[in-house]
């Protein structure tokens, strides 16, 4: 967000505060430098009484000049918005410190107002800069592969998709593709966040920024520069970070009411003795702006902003992406997270290791009819019995009017017959079950493996049968045993799978894993039943899915967190938050910076609000002049950015 955006705002927060993306820094920090030497040779002169008195004051002057170019316009951008924020409540103060002879004290207002400014600038650019350092990954230049063999360099905007270039060793990779020649290790780490290098052999996806660590490749380029996915998490990210949370919206209402109050109260402090009381005007007007410098919420404002850009940023670094403050903020607070079973508790690649045939039917039959109506299908156990047929030369003829079933499977017409392919609860549906189908499928799912149930669809008098059955296994990932009591030792009570898939097969794979709670044989509203009920007893739930079959699940969570999103358009755009590997353990890592960064906001407001309930006290009983004011409120919000800098590491 630009300073203009932020002015334009609603809230009474520094103007400042948004300066990461400001292009000149440099006259900005040469004038609080100017403005800091400034007032130190003054107060030096000062201090040792050197005559004349007027070369002390001239130093204040030009002192109150420098830090005044900083907050003077913003203060007369805002009146002219005939708005009161707190650049306006400094330059009052400090013409009030010059107007009752109090210069020195005008100038140190001014100064330390502006250098805490320029903390807030650099703790918000120093966590923007973090994550847009990544774009520097992605080499400007690419080895191009020319028709007619040779290898040329070109810039890599210029380099159109279907093209190929030469990555060697040790080199990074220019641009998304896949591996046309070659076979080596990547290292994923710049998007993924993990830090063992990744197999590549051709046909295989790679992506821009990350580094070739073996032999060389060639690589044909599958996406623009400026869209390769890299590109698009940085675009994410920063809108991300221009998101604000509850609390931060929270804050600012606050601000934009407080500041008012404050300006209407100190004029109150000032008029109000001596007109009433008799007492002296520049004491009670002395007292006046001391209330108008402690009570300048700029510590409260940047409690926020800081510790959610941090956290966003942190979590980018380590291949998970969150759409913004708000999400980062529920995610600290969930008490309850559904699963997937496909994709994410297990690997998402199952293979077809048995088939039993019923009747006359053969092996050969069973899986050439199954393939011919699963190679219509997407779903990953579909697939896996396309590629069973595929590794064994079954070839499949084309199945027609194919449908899909949702949540049970799939029909087509085979050589002229209608045919099925699906869940115990389809053959359940079909009526072509028997004791002796029963017995074996139970075999079957207490294993803890998935089938898929072959048959002749029941039609015009034909009773319909079941061919055979086909199990399939799909094993659990290795690091989702110690993700799931990492995710409990972060905070979440409950952990429930919700699955098509049958119930036995759940059950099984959820003891494997350490689950609390496990439902199968679920259609997608079924799902949708289960995380309300989830919702009433826990408030705060996530829900993890592959961003498309279970969008309704995930729309309806606290948090939608989709798995692998690396190189998934639909993924990243579909959920909340979006691990970039297939691995379970950044949840829980997310979970943690997300609680870690909800108390670093709540200390940091509670420490605003302490440090200026302290200090407005000891201001209405004189105890506090314009050097402790400005001291305390410019020491506040620098341990503020300290604390929500913690947030990087």
């Amino acid at each position: 967000m630009s300073t203009e955006d932020h002015n334009d705002s609603e809230s009474g927060s520094c103007h400042s505060c948004e300066h990461g993306h400001d292009d000149t820094p440099l006259p900005r920090n040469a004038l609080v430098i100017a403005s800091g030497s400034l007032l130190t040779l003054g107060m030096s002169l000062h201090w040792l009484g050197l005559k004349p008195d007027f070369i002390a004051t001239t130093c204040f002057a030009l002192s109150t000049l420098a830090g005044g170019l900083l907050v003077a316009p913003a203060a007369w951008g805002a009146l002219k918005r005939r708005r009161l924020d707190m650049n306006v409540l400094m330059t009052v103060a400090v013409a009030g410190a010059w107007i009752i002879g109090e210069g020195n004290e005008g100038a140190a207002v001014v100064f330390l107002f502006a250098l805490s400014e320029l903390l807030e600038s650099w703790s918000v650019g120093r966590a923007r800069r973090a994550i847009a350092s990544l774009l520097k990954l992605t080499p400007e230049t690419a080895l191009l592969r020319e028709t007619s063999g040779q290898i040329k360099e070109v810039p890599v905007t210029e380099i159109a998709v279907g093209s190929a270039v030469s990555v060697r060793s040790g080199e990074r990779i220019p641009l998304d593709g896949k591996v046309l020649e070659g076979s080596s290790s990547v290292n994923q780490a710049p998007i993924t966040g993990e830090s063992v290098p990744v197999e590549k052999k051709a046909g295989d996806a790679v992506f821009a920024g990350t580094i070739n660590s073996g032999s060389s490749l060639i690589v044909e380029v599958t996406r623009a520069a400026s869209d390769s996915t890299l590109a698009r998490i940085i675009k994410l990210v920063e809108e991300a970070e221009d998101q604000k949370a509850p609390t931060q919206r929270f804050v600012d209402r606050f601000a934009s009411i407080y500041t008012p109050v404050v300006f209407v109260v100190a004029l109150l402090v000032a008029v109000l003795p001596p007109l009433l009381m008799g007492a002296a005007w520049q004491a009670w007007i002395y007292r006046a702006l001391v209330l108008l410098v402690i009570a300048c919420p700029c510590a409260l404002v940047i409690a926020t902003p800081v510790s959610i850009v941090s956290g966003l940023t942190a979590l980018a670094r380590r291949g998970v992406l969150i759409k913004g403050g708000a999400h980062l903020e529920e995610i600290g607070r969930l008490r309850a997270l559904a699963v997937d079973k496909t994709g994410t508790i297990t690997e998402g690649r199952p293979k077809v290791t048995g088939i039993i045939t019923l009747g006359s039917a053969t092996e050969e039959e069973v899986l050439r009819k199954a393939a011919a109506v699963d190679v219509h299908s997407a779903h990953p156990l579909a697939q896996a019995v396309v590629e069973a047929a595929q590794a064994k030369g079954i070839s499949f003829g084309e199945a027609k009017d194919y449908q899909s079933l949702t949540g049970r499977g799939a029909s087509a017409v085979i050589e002229g017959h209608p045919h099925f392919i699906g869940n115990h609860k389809l053959a359940h549906e079909l009526g072509v079950c028997t004791p002796e189908i029963e017995a074996k499928l139970a075999e079957i799912e207490n294993s803890g493996q998935s089938l898929a149930i072959l048959g002749h669809t029941p039609h015009q008098g034909c009773a319909g049968k079941a061919l055979g059955i086909l199990s399939i296994g799909d094993t659990m990932r290795p690091e989702v045993p110690q993700a799931l009591k990492r995710l409990h030792e972060a905070g979440l009570e409950k952990v429930v799978m919700l699955s098509g898939d049958n119930q036995r097969t759940v059950d099984a794979i959820s003891r494997q894993a350490g689950i609390d709670e496990a439902h199968g044989d679920l259609m997608p509203e079924q799902k949708i039943v289960h995380l309300r009920r989830l919702l009433q007893e826990h408030q705060h739930v996530g829900m993890i899915g592959d961003g498309v079959n279970d969008a309704p699940a995930l729309a309806l969570a606290s948090v939608g967190i989709a798995m692998g999103g690396i190189g998934s358009d639909t993924a990243i755009e579909t959920s909340d938050m979006t691990l970039m590997q297939d691995d379970l353990t950044k949840v829980a890592e997310a979970i943690e910076v997300g609680r870690r960064a909800l108390r670093i906001i709540r200390f940091n407001i509670s420490f605003a609000l302490l440090v200026k309930a302290l200090f407005l006290i000891l201001a209405f009983t004189d105890h506090a002049g314009l050097w402790l004011a400005i001291l305390a409120d410019t020491g506040a919000t620098l341990l503020v950015i300290l604390n929500s800098l913690r947030l990087l590491r």
